[in-house]
């Protein structure tokens, strides 16, 4: 006789799918020693992966927001915490000062990104890819979260009296990131030709070049 109860068809093949696993495979810890390939670091051998590989402890350390940008952004990807190495999550912790405390516009081409403000005021936005190029800009507070779209330039700014602090959360432990203006400005790209393809002037390029270390 057939046992048509649908709670024990999930429990057989929940089942089936464990018994086809290779539980080895479920975890990579990344072995920095070796060169890493376009999939991540190879593994570490399993046999030297400890607990403590799985504990990220850089956020608890003192934060330095002493630069121009008065901003502090520790990345937990799988270079800095190798247990995510080959998983879908990655996390970004950063620390703003207020009067001047600024993620610049920056984009990142392999996940969306979910912002959650842990402390004080920020300002977030992005801008569409569409022909319109809509900018959709927030203020945020404490306890609420934003999501900017995959690929999209977005930015942070600490719009409060006090220090902000918000969390980044990815669909990757490698999310990459190309800023804007040192895309632009802090390389060798001919001022020429970044004239005649910005429509910016050769003065202001060279300007803008001097700022952020840019030549040519």
């Amino acid at each position: 006789m057939h046992n048509n109860n649908p709670f024990l068809v999930v429990l057989f093949v929940a089942a089936s799918f464990y018994r086809g696993s290779d539980a080895a495979a479920s975890f990579c810890v990344g072995d920095l020693t070796r060169q890493p390939t376009p999939s991540g670091y190879p593994c570490k051998n399993p046999e030297n992966v400890t607990v403590d590989d799985f504990v990220f402890t850089e956020f608890v350390k003192r934060v330095n927001t002493s630069n121009a940008n008065k901003a502090s952004i520790v990345r937990a990807n799988s270079t800095t915490f190798p247990a995510l190495n080959g998983l879908t999550v990655g996390l970004v912790r950063t620390v703003m000062e207020p009067n001047g405390g600024v993620v610049s516009l920056h984009t990142h081409p392999f996940s969306p990104e979910m912002v959650y403000v842990v402390e004080g005021t920020i300002t977030s936005g992005f801008i569409t890819d569409l022909d319109s190029n809509t900018v959709y800009i927030k203020k945020l507070h404490q306890g609420e979260v934003f999501v900017i779209p995959q690929g999209l330039l977005h930015f942070q700014v600490n719009s409060g009296a006090q220090k902000s602090v918000h969390l980044a959360f990815f669909g990757t432990a490698d999310p990459s990131a190309q800023f804007l203006p040192p895309a632009l400005f802090g390389n060798d790209f001919p001022s020429l030709l970044m004239e005649k393809t910005t429509g910016i002037s050769q003065a202001e390029v060279k300007t803008l070049k001097a700022l952020l270390g840019g030549t040519g």
